[in-house]
């Protein structure tokens, strides 16, 4: 790139998201991390691997991107709180300059659904719908994604900008996500909303793209998953975090100044 850009990368303190703050420090933009620290009940059925995870906070991330000679600062934020999502912009341009590159990366985490069960295929705790589980899911993967975007956007208009990234992670379906419903559901949504930004701010040089990774190992795969997904001819097999921050990399590149409004699903 031929000028220094600033990523903020939601959710990076793990998984997708560190491996996407990872790869875009080494391509030479500074980037912004966001993440929330939770603890969860060992009962749930989470695997140790990923309860571990969400505990973390960013400082073995921001560690790593020092180490190799990157620029990043990371930033506690619960994005069920629209007050917050101003001052993650403000804290970007204080240490490294606007924001021109958005990754709406966060998630709750959660799987519900309208079964009367309380497992689903992975061993996770399920809960039926409900209000709470809708302000959740909703609240953090499309409420926040939306708010993020909006901000991106007022901010670049303000300042005549002519150039900038938006990449939304989504998954499931078009014909939903059982056991995940609002997720899936909560996903289509930020997707709609990418899909609508990727027109109105193409006048801007902005692109906006979504991308929908395959299975990736982030800490929830287990000898059962990795079996199920070599079984399923919609995969090549469990993916690693790092592939998926080598298509990001292409996606907020130059190289990627035509590929807008897209969803872009990885095998």
């Amino acid at each position: 790139m031929s000028q220094q850009h600033v990523a903020l990368v939601t959710g990076a303190n793990h998984g997708i998201g560190a491996a996407i703050a990872e790869q875009l420090a080494a391509d030479g933009l500074a980037v912004v991390i966001t993440y929330l620290s939770i603890e969860e009940p060992a009962d749930e059925g989470t695997p140790e691997r990923l309860r571990e995870n969400h505990r973390r906070d960013a400082s073995e991330v921001l560690g790593r991107i020092e180490a190799a000679g990157g620029r990043a600062i990371a930033i506690s934020a619960d994005l069920l709180d629209a007050a917050v999502i101003p001052g993650l912009f403000d804290a970007a341009e204080e240490a490294f300059g606007p924001v021109d590159v958005l990754v709406n990366n966060a998630t709750s985490s959660l799987q519900d659904t309208f079964r009367s069960t309380d497992r689903d295929w992975a061993g996770r705790a399920l809960t039926p719908v409900t209000a709470a589980s809708f302000d959740r899911q909703f609240g953090v993967d499309a409420r926040a994604g939306v708010l993020l975007m909006a901000e991106f956007a007022a901010r670049l208009q303000a300042r005549a900008g002519s150039w900038g990234r938006i990449l939304s992670m989504t998954s499931g379906g078009e014909k939903g996500f059982p056991g995940e419903v609002s997720y899936g559901a909560a996903k289509a949504a930020i997707v709609n909303y990418t899909m609508s930004a990727s027109l109105e701010l193409s006048r801007f040089g902005v692109t906006a793209n979504a991308l929908h990774p395959p299975v990736t190992d982030t800490g929830w795969v287990t000898d059962d998953v990795r079996g199920f997904v070599e079984q399923d001819d919609n995969f090549f097999s469990v993916a690693e975090p790092s592939e998926v921050a080598e298509v990001v990399s292409f996606l907020v590149s130059d190289a990627g100044r035509r590929v807008t409004g897209n969803v872009i699903r990885m095998g």
